[in-house]
This record gives C-alpha cells, sequence and structure tokens, in this order.
C-alpha cells in the first residue's frame, strides 16, 4: 500500500517564502535522527526545490524498483553495540540506535539539470504530488517530513486530500508501524519570521489547517535575530517574537525562536572551516551506491568500502548552536507524537 512502513508525517509550512522553511526542514530532520528515528524528507516544492542542494546531494539520481522509486540516502543508520565496543551500521545488529537513517525525495533529482524551470500548470503539480505520495518506497521509516512550498496553492490542497484518504490523525493506531496500517498524519510545523508580513501570512495556514483538519504541532520563529559567531550575542535584525505573540492569538503551540546560525549556512553551503581560520569547499558530490540494506557506501579511494564520518553532513551538524535548539524541538515533537495515547 502506498507509503507502507511510514508511522508518522509532519508537513512543514510556511505561509510566504523565503522564511527559511526548507533549512527547518532540514534541521528538524538532522535532529529526529540524531534522537534515533529514521527519518525521510519529501520535497514537494516543485517550482524550487532546495533539499537536493542543501543536503549536498545535487547531483544523484532517483532509482527505480519493484516497489517504487528509492530515495536518496542522506546518511545510513548507526547502532551502536551494547557491548560498547564501537558502532556498526549493518541491520540485524542488537544495540542500541545511536542515529537514524536520513532519506530525501525531491523533484530536483528527477530534472535533467539543476537550473531547468518546472513550467507546470495546477493538474499536473496536482498528478506529481499525488504520485510522490504513492510511488516512493521509504521503508521503515519513523517520521516522513513534507517540505512544502509557501501559501496554500495546488499541491497543498493535493497533499491535504491524499493523506487524508492514505493517513489518519490517530497516532495510537498508527504508532506501532505494522505493514498495512496507515501511517499518522501528526500535524504541522509552520514556520515564520517575526515581521508582521510574514506572521499575518502564517494565520491563513493556520487556518488552512483547521479546514483541512490538520493539527497544529507548533510554530517556529525562524531568523528571530542574528547570534555573533565571536561573542554569541543576538542581535534583532529583523525584530523578535512576533511568531510567539501570533501563536498566542491564535492559540496554537509556540515552539520556539531560532536566531540566523552562521555555521549552518557555511555546512550546507559546502564549506569546511579549518583550524587556522581558513574556508575551503567539501567535497560533497562524492560517488556513492547503495548496498542491499541502502545504506550508502563511498567509492572514495581512501573510504575503505564506506563513508567516512567526520564528512556525514549530520556529524558536522553537530557543531552547530543551533542543533541545540533543534534538539528541544524534536524532542517535543517525539514527546507529542509518540507519547500520545
Amino acid at each position: 500500500m502506498p507509503l507502507d512502513g511510514v508511522k508518522n508525517i509532519i508537513l512543514v509550512l510556511s505561509g510566504k517564502g523565503g522564511v527559511g522553511k526548507s533549512s527547518v526542514t532540514l534541521q528538524l530532520a538532522l535532529a529526529l535522527s540524531l534522537q534515533g528515528r529514521s527519518v525521510g524528507i519529501l520535497d514537494v516544492d516543485l517550482t524550487g526545490p532546495s533539499i537536493p542542494r542543501l543536503v549536498g546531494q545535487e547531483n544523484a539520481k532517483i532509482t527505480q524498483a519493484p516497489a517504487g522509486w528509492i530515495p536518496v540516502v542522506v546518511h545510513g543508520a548507526e547502532t551502536t553495540m551494547s557491548n560498547g565496543s564501537g558502532t556498526q551500521t549493518a541491520e540485524g545488529d542488537t544495540g542500541r540506535i545511536a542515529r537514524g537513517s536520513l532519506r530525501c525525495m525531491s523533484l530536483g533529482f528527477l530534472l535533467r539539470d539543476r537550473g531547468d524551470a518546472v513550467i507546470w500548470r495546477g493538474p499536473k503539480k496536482t498528478a506529481m504530488v499525488r504520485q510522490f505520495l504513492t510511488d516512493v518506497y521509504w521503508g521503515e521509516t519513523d517520521y516522513l517530513l513534507v517540505d512544502t512550498p509557501p501559501g496554500t496553492s495546488d499541491e497543498h490542497i493535493a497533499l491535504a486530500e491524499q493523506l487524508l484518504t492514505l493517513s489518519t490523525t490517530t497516532t495510537a493506531v498508527a504508532t506501532p508501524g505494522a505493514s498495512g496500517r496507515p501511517p499518522c498524519l501528526a500535524g504541522a510545523v509552520l514556520v515564520t519570521t517575526p515581521q508582521a508580513i510574514s506572521t499575518a501570512d502564517v494565520r491563513k495556514e493556520i487556518n488552512f489547517c483547521a479546514k483541512t483538519r490538520i493539527p497544529v504541532l507548533g510554530v517556529i520563529e525562524n531568523m528571530s535575530g542574528y547570534a555573533c559567531p565571536c561573542c554569541g550575542e543576538i542581535s534583532n535584525v529583523f525584530s523578535s517574537g512576533g511568531g510567539k505573540v501570533m501563536a498566542q492569538e491564535m492559540g496554537v503551540p509556540f515552539l520556539g525562536s531560532v536566531p540566523v546560525d552562521v555555521k549552518f549556512g557555511e555546512i550546507v553551503e559546502g564549506k569546511i572551516v579549518k583550524e587556522d581560520g581558513d574556508e575551503e569547499h567539501a567535497d560533497q558530490d562524492h560517488d556513492t551506491t547503495l548496498d542491499e540494506n541502502n545504506n550508502e557506501q563511498s567509492h572514495s579511494p581512501d573510504s575503505k568500502g564506506k563513508q567516512n564520518d567526520s564528512s556525514l553532513l549530520v556529524e558536522r551538524y553537530k557543531g552547530c548552536w543551533s542543533h541545540t535548539i533543534f534538539e528541544g524541538f524534536a524532542k517535543t515533537l517525539i514527546g507529542k507524537i509518540e507519547e500520545k495515547g
């Protein structure tokens, strides 16, 4: 059945573009992965797919299998052995899951050139969204994050109609993840910036969720000030607090504020800051394939059969101070979704 193996679905919505919705989606995915959950990102921003760039996999291609399209692997799962002797990534190991896998699917992987423009009318967009929801084989996935375009357009209507048909909003039914059970449409995370013009558009998203019966998990106020990388002092470049006030007025949960994190921006741009302060571009487009367990393997000369952990996006993300903030968001969402009922 469609979305077989997916336990929980979270929509990431924004009222307008440019609020950092895709970067919030990625950081939520990385934080959930570091909590030991297997995560998928479905990018349905068809005219501006940015997830391939953010995860450093622009040159990756989607492969077709009998079960459907196979998502691109960003990193595999890591299991800490119970005897404390080290880590292994092979499935079937008996130990604690220290890091869940992260995979992603985007129209960007299907374009011949990353500069190609997607000039589609509404019906074709709707058909593509439905195909993404029915023809992608995710396997066992704890959380599927859906990165949506801004506003309430054809893609959102198609998502709401299809997900309400394929899933349930009852967590107790979907959480066990048994084969054949529908996934749980856990709800939506709304992203805004502090300015009134952005929070006004998010109010429309809240009304959209109410009309489509999609629960609101919370509001994240992104770009809430700028944190100096030297002293840590936060300057409110775009003001602050507008998202929290809006959430209180609309009666929805407020997850928290996220200042601009320069280091995260450097990571997704492919830069590595060395100890002497110089910058160099990371070679993120290494040649990779998937083994039979969907674990990523690198063919670099020094890889010795598997990818170097220090080059993984998730490992470099641990060095960002915003990781602590999103770790709190991830724990809050896990508590709301998995401990409910």
